[in-house]
């Protein structure tokens, strides 16, 4: 249920902020297959898009949902699937496929804990690493990661934006506390659409082309008039299969470095009271709401704490924790889960600071209390 307050605010779920703000990036197609926690996405998705000329098809599994949305995206729709659990196992060899034929897509994952089936309905962040390095091969990764129901709305909208401007699959990955909270989200007037780039009639058309100055090449819809061919294999510029060592080694360096060369436009995070801090969180989603509790609890006595939000998990923000690090010697990182974040803050510090893992993989919340408790416990050491 979606519910008006004041003008331009709404009371939303998590679930159904990301399907107001896809359809406000442009989305005209979902293809998908219910899985809980993120369910809600397809419900509302197949209830709105029609009135906004848009198609919904639920498809018969995780495999066939993803490669549908393929399929409306390379004709020419901005194109969405959402999933949780091992339905995300499922989709991960079609990503990679995504990823090599440069197409644009957005697939958002809500995080239930696992393995296997494991706690459906319970929240848990064991997906980070699997974000990164899920399917096969060297691709790029956007991923960002909302920590609010009105960023959910705002980082569906990123991710369309980058997975057009880019050509190229993105993420958006929360936790199914965030997907099922409900908040007011106050909708902009206002927001930047970015759409693919088209190639001009009249001109030849290399779908795989990159040439000075066009990082991206421009993609034609099928059954636009403009001939290619799309595989999975390596190719050419036209888009056949190729052998040719130079050119698959041109390949790769493009599909990653398009993403790689852009990292300040697309990586956010976000810090509170990190100004004088001595003590540093690093906590994302429905953690870094408790965290940032923790955080103002602690410097109400006396503990100089702060917090570091990645909002993109993955390109991680490199830059804004080493530059935290060089100064701040104590570092906390909870997370629901044995440890996949901590991981890549010790990469990153590399022995500047003091790294230490508060993990918890019940299926529960981290409670203030708690995270308090065993915080207060590193700072003393």
């Amino acid at each position: 249920m979606i519910i008006m307050a004041e003008k331009n605010k709404i009371l939303l779920q998590g679930n159904e902020a990301c399907v107001l703000g896809a359809i406000r990036a442009g989305m005209k197609f979902y293809a998908g297959y219910p899985i809980t926690p993120s369910s809600e996405i397809a419900e509302k998705a197949a209830e709105l898009l029609p009135k906004h000329g848009g198609k919904f098809i639920q498809m018969e599994d995780e495999i066939a949902g993803i490669a549908c949305a393929i399929g409306g995206s390379l004709a020419g729709l901005k194109s969405m699937t959402a999933t949780s659990g091992p339905g995300f196992s499922l989709k991960q060899e079609n990503l990679g496929y995504a990823c090599i034929a440069e197409i644009p897509l957005v697939v958002v994952n809500i995080m239930r804990m696992g393995p296997s089936t494991g706690l459906p309905t319970s929240p848990a962040q064991g997906y980070l690493m699997q974000a990164k390095w899920g399917t096969h091969g060297d691709h790029p990764v956007i991923c960002y990661y909302p920590s609010s129901v009105r960023e959910m709305y705002e980082y569906t909208i990123k991710a369309f934006n980058m997975a057009e401007k880019f050509r190229t699959p993105v993420l958006v990955m929360t936790d199914e506390v965030i997907a099922h909270m409900r908040a007011g989200v106050e909708i902009p007037e206002e927001v930047e659409i970015i759409d693919r780039k088209k190639p001009e009639w009249g001109k030849s058309y290399l779908p795989f082309k990159v040439t000075d100055g066009e990082e991206i090449a421009p993609l034609a819809a099928f059954g636009s008039g403009f001939r290619f061919h799309v595989t999975g294999l390596a190719h050419d510029e036209m888009g056949f299969p190729s052998n040719n060592p130079l050119r698959n080694d041109e390949m790769i360096r493009h599909i990653c470095a398009k993403v790689d060369k852009c990292n300040d436009e697309i990586v956010e995070s976000a810090e509170h009271f990190t100004d004088d801090a001595e003590v540093l969180f690093v906590a994302c989603g429905s953690v870094a709401r408790t965290a940032l509790y923790v955080v103002k609890q602690m410097r109400s006595e006396g503990v100089k704490a702060g917090l570091l939000i990645p909002k993109t998990v993955w390109p991680f923000p490199e830059k804004a924790l080493k530059a935290l690090s060089s100064r701040i010697h104590k570092i906390i990182v909870p997370e629901m889960n044995m440890g996949q974040l901590v991981y890549e803050v010790e990469r990153i510090v590399k022995g500047d600071s003091t790294v230490t893992l508060l993990e918890k993989v019940t299926g529960e919340l981290f409670k203030t209390e708690e995270m308090y408790n065993k915080a207060m416990a590193v700072i003393k050491q």
